[in-house]
């Protein structure tokens, strides 16, 4: 008979089980199936301040226990690291105990000043700093403990899979690199950071004797770099033990990622002759790179701008690119951060994601970053959640007719440049992050772009004359989401016409968004059948291409082409300004897609209101007006030629027009909404107070409202074909049966109830439920014989649905009648006539 084992023998044992065991094995709630397929924490080697394992290990934990709350909500995680400046893969020679470059520096350490050093006015730009004063010294076989140790704490923290990866950077930034600056100069190009300052991805190298991991002989004469950094990723990525590989600051996209010129556009003119060369040159280089490295995920960040305009600009393909299925597609750029550009980080985002090699695209937040003294959520945010809300709010339709949602979270970065972790910032960021995704979009928004990706692929080749429109498009988009449209639902031109055939309804409650098709295209026909089938629409851009069909749709003829400045007359409600906005406009042909050719055919219409008309001497052009037809089931069309308002200075972007001087032109994206019966108007102080951004979403059959205010001052005033929409929470003074808010810096509210109701204060609150069976309870008081709409959850009838007038708890008495709304408008619950207090349930 064995002997009983003493408890106090059994202790280690159970001690060890339990520091083993995963914090959470399985998550005992998930984001309404909303999770992500993997979260990506990127750090730099900095956190690591002593190279010793068992401080490594405990720094490594401390990375998974700080944002656990969020990494409960993957099913995988990652950690990306940034090892250095990616010279860590060139200088790879395949011997472990070969000494590490990594990026131990704040500021740039590869300019002419060395580290530490130079006149104290130099800026971080200038030269750079050790972000210790005596920091480790690391080499390849202790970056393959980190590797190894990261995933080995993180599952243990996590109780998922735990993928790492390296990351490779073209420019001067994070850590000091011999092979381009001194060894291979002849791999620079781009001029982002200064001139020749980043390496080419389509450059060949010089001949070098020097042993590789790769190249034990040297690299021969002329090697594509694609041969060399593909080659050389193979044997790091694979020794190290990492996971996948991101390229980063527009690696792979061209030469200039950051600016709105590049190898086809220098800001006078495009060079057509060289667009297939340089196509050539990018696909070329990710041929040359997967030859070498066909297995590994390669991440992208991308460039700042949009697909149009990279390819018109930069000859970037990015339909060429997504032909590799085993590249995640560039995020949103994290440069609103520093330039409040929202505008084009909303429309780079949605471009890029219109098409997909698979299901999979990625939402990037920026939390630290590792080497210019900044914490974005700390400072340049202000710990304003406005970066997370308004590009979280955006999604993508497929060809399926599915919501498509970020499938990958990653965060730049967990650590600051001192390599500090506070716990601060995951703290803060997780709930704003987790929020978004439970409001997360379900189904398409009031407006939806059908983004023109084939298209401009095929026309920036086969045509001769059409990179400025291609230039063009996605710039007045960006320019009108920057003054307050509401755009933040895509969709390709040919998952459009799928989801027509297959669900004609599908886009019965939102107004679409799109180009003048090709003469004779499958989406000419597309657009004509879904107006006449009652659907609504604005088209943009020039009709220089169009077919006689479209052209009687939308009663457009062209002319003779005008630019410079104009005298702009206008028949709209715009926004309420103390001092009015200027009636100049200017039309630039060279950055608005050509000039200005457009004008309604037949002036004797009566189905046609001209809107917006300019006029420069004795000629005018019609550059906004409606159509509608008895015929059309309900079916409007709009037209607006559009003017980017945006010139070229010399800068990394286009610089508006200023607003105090000439009008922004597309301000009229905005105003023409209310042709659809949706008002946002701005009351501000005058043209030069910057207008907000703002986003409508749908999510579980609410209407989910974001934005953000650069300046607080502001008033917005909304009113929809429901009514004025009251967000959660708040009360508003109503004006004209416009709801009117001034908001703060970042916001975002629900709105489930819109009221038809003239004027006075009404406030929308969420009550308990207090009652079996019964999950939500709205009260909106102050209504004075008003009509109140009423949006409940997804899959609620009448039978689940209570209203109650001037009532109270345990609801006995005040029910009332409710019906079903107009189907056109939603799905929806009307009650007419209430005065006072209503309170609704389900």
């Amino acid at each position: 008979m064995m002997k009983p084992i003493p408890f106090s023998n059994l202790l280690p044992g159970l001690f060890f089980l339990l520091i083993s065991m995963p914090v959470f094995a399985q998550p005992l709630s998930t984001l309404r199936g909303k999770n992500f397929n993997n979260i990506n924490l990127e750090v730099s080697l900095k956190p690591f301040k002593k190279n010793d394992k068992a401080y490594i290990r405990e720094v490594a934990k401390e990375m998974f226990v700080q944002w656990h709350s969020l990494l409960r909500h993957a099913d995988t995680v990652s950690v990306m690291l940034w090892t250095g400046d990616g010279s860590e893969i060139l200088d790879y020679k395949g011997t472990p105990n070969q000494p590490l470059e990594w990026a131990k520096y704040m500021g740039n350490p590869n300019t002419s000043h060395a580290v530490g050093s130079g006149p104290k006015e130099l800026s971080i730009h200038e030269r750079a700093y050790l972000y210790l004063e005596n920091p480790p010294n690391f080499t390849y076989n202790d970056l393959k403990f980190i590797v190894r140790t990261l995933k080995e704490e993180g599952v243990k923290v996590t109780g998922k899979p735990v993928r790492v990866g390296e990351t490779f950077d073209p420019g001067p930034e994070f850590a000091k690199s011999d092979f381009k600056y001194k060894k291979h100069r002849e791999i620079l190009g781009g001029s982002a950071m200064g001139h020749n300052t980043m390496v080419s991805c389509y450059s060949v190298l010089n001949a070098d004797s020097e042993s590789y991991a790769g190249f034990p002989k040297g690299i021969p004469a002329n090697t594509p770099f694609g041969t060399f950094l593909g080659r050389q990723s193979r044997h790091f990525l694979k020794d190290m033990g990492f996971d996948f590989l991101w390229l980063s600051n527009g690696f792979g996209y061209g030469v200039e990622g950051w600016s709105s010129t590049g190898a086809i556009f220098d800001g006078k003119g495009f060079d057509q002759a060289k667009l297939a060369a340089t196509k050539s040159k990018i696909s070329d280089f990710w041929k040359y790179f997967r030859t070498e490295c066909p297995d590994i995920q390669i991440q992208t960040r991308g460039t700042n701008l949009s697909a149009g305009t990279d390819l018109a600009r930069d000859g970037v393909d990015l339909k060429s690119i997504y032909k590799d299925k085993n590249i995640l597609p560039p995020p949103n750029s994290p440069w609103a951060a520093l330039d409040g550009d929202f505008g084009l980080e909303m429309v780079g985002y949605m471009s890029r994601m219109a098409e997909l090699p698979d299901e999979r695209y990625l939402f990037r937040y920026y939390t630290h970053d590792p080497w210019w003294l900044n914490s974005p959520w700390l400072d340049r945010y202000g710990r304003e959640p406005h970066d997370i809300y308004l590009p979280m709010s955006v999604s993508r339709i497929n060809k399926k007719g599915e919501i498509k949602l970020p499938s990958h979270l990653s965060l730049l970065s967990i650590d600051d440049s001192y390599g500090n972790m506070p716990t601060q910032v995951p703290d803060e960021v997780t709930p704003n992050i987790l929020k978004s995704r439970y409001d997360a979009p379900t189904a398409p928004g009031p407006l939806v772009w059908v983004y023109p990706f084939d298209e401009y692929h095929d026309w920036a080749y086969r045509y001769k004359d059409r990179l400025p429109e291609i230039y063009y498009g996605d710039w007045l988009i960006r320019q009108a989401i920057n003054n307050g449209f509401p755009l933040n639902t895509v969709i390709s031109t040919g998952s459009f016409q799928d989801v027509l055939k297959d669900k004609p309804a599908f886009f019965r409650e939102s107004v679409l968004v799109t180009i003048v098709p090709e003469a004779g295209s499958s989406l000419e026909k597309a657009l004509i059948q879904f107006v006449k089938n009652g659907g609504k629409i604005i088209i943009y851009g020039p009709a220089d291409h169009a077919g006689k069909d479209f052209l009687d749709m939308l009663n457009l003829k062209n002319v003779k082409p005008l630019e410079g400045d104009f005298k702009l007359y206008s028949n709209y409600a715009g926004d309420i300004l103390q001092s009015r906005y200027p009636d100049i406009i200017r039309h630039s042909a060279l950055f608005s897609g050509g000039g200005v050719a457009t004008r309604v055919n037949n002036t004797q219409d009566q189905s046609t209101t001209i809107l917006a008309r300019m006029t420069q001497s004795e000629e005018s052009r019609d550059v906004l007006w409606t159509r509608e037809l008895p015929e059309w089931n309900g079916g409007k069309v709009v037209y607006i030629r559009g003017t980017n308002s945006s010139t070229f200075n010399g800068g990394k972007l286009l610089h508006p027009d200023d607003p105090s001087q000439l009008f922004t032109g597309p301000l009229l994206m905005r105003y023409v909404l209310s042709e659809f019966g949706i008002n946002c108007v701005i009351q501000k102080e005058d043209p030069s107070v910057k207008n907000p951004v703002l986003t409508v979403s749908r999510s579980n059959n609410a209407f989910m409202f974001s934005g953000y205010n650069p300046n607080s001052t502001i008033t917005s005033r909304f009113k929809f074909p429901q009514g004025a929409p009251l967000l959660l929470g708040l009360e508003t003074k109503l004006d004209k049966g416009n709801s009117v808010y001034t908001l703060p810096t970042s916001w975002s509210r629900e709105c489930r109830i819109f009221v038809e109701q003239n004027d006075g204060i009404v406030s929308y609150k969420e009550l308990h439920s207090g009652e079996k069976g019964i999950d939500k309870r709205f009260q909106v008081s102050g209504l004075k014989n008003g009509t109140v709409r009423i949006y409940a959850a997804e899959g609620i009838t009448e039978d689940k649905f209570n209203a109650y007038v001037n009532a109270g708890y345990p609801w006995k008495t005040g029910r009332v009648t409710v019906r079903k709304g107009d189907e056109k408008l939603g799905n929806h619950f009307v009650v007419e006539n209430i005065t006072g207090t209503l309170v609704v349930s389900w």
